[in-house]
């Protein structure tokens, strides 16, 4: 089997069941994409976006005659949104670093949303649920309402990220809290483990952008995580 097969086809046996490797991978570009986010590299973003498209094809397994039974549109469907966002934030964090708007040669400063994001954050979250809902209940979502605020949530907080607003990673564990037991409900162990991971990693990724947005540098990198270039 060749490296694509590989990724395309192949499964790691777990207790029994298998689990697809476009899963797994998906999900360590999806954690490589936060590290570097939370380091405000531009890195993060292309990064991000080979995981979405990798996680797209998990999230329709039931489509694709996978060994996943239920088909997550939310989850799918959050995928090729976030393409879409990265490739703004993608935009915005080369033209931001390029400014030279950071202190310590990042490509973000991070700041505070303000009672202005923070009504916009508000207002496209009440808009997100009310389309979100009905559209992935039609579609036979497994747990149309929280898919509606995992897809509505995820946008919000990526959203944010590209804006540099230091709330965005307040979402993603609000995000978090509701996609950890929906995906083990579902049989998505990988990626239910990794947003465990995901929310542990939130709450130190806010610690720091509000720490830098106090301070205008990064005073220390997470244990375990390597200082990377700023211009990446």
């Amino acid at each position: 089997m060749n490296v694509l097969s590989w990724l395309l086809e192949g499964t790691v046996s777990v207790g029994g069941g298998h689990l697809l490797v476009r899963e797994i991978v998906g999900n360590g570009f999806g954690l490589a994409s936060a590290v570097f986010g939370m380091r405000r590299l531009v890195l993060a973003w292309p990064i991000g976006i080979v995981g979405n498209v990798l996680l797209f094809t998990v999230f329709v397994g039931g489509v694709l005659s996978k060994p996943q039974m239920h088909d997550l549109w939310g989850q799918a469907g959050r995928q090729v949104f976030f393409v879409a966002v990265s490739v703004y934030g993608w935009q915005q964090w080369r033209r931001r670093r390029a400014s030279g708007e950071a202190a310590d040669g990042r490509a973000v400063q991070p700041t505070w949303a303000g009672r202005r994001g923070l009504i916009e954050l508000a207002v496209l979250a009440v808009v997100g649920m009310a389309v979100f809902y009905p559209v992935l209940k039609a579609l036979g979502s497994w747990g149309p309402l929280p898919d509606a605020w995992i897809l509505t949530g995820s946008i919000l907080a990526t959203w944010g990220m590209a804006r540099g607003w230091v709330e965005f990673w307040l979402i993603w564990i609000a995000v978090d809290a509701v996609g950890v037991p929906l995906l083990f409900a579902s049989g998505y162990y990988p990626s239910a483990v990794m947003y465990l991971v995901y929310g542990v990693f939130c709450a130190f990724g806010f610690a720091t952008w509000w720490r830098v947005s106090r301070t205008g540098t990064e005073v220390a990198a997470p244990s375990g995580v390597a200082t990377q270039d700023s211009r990446a």
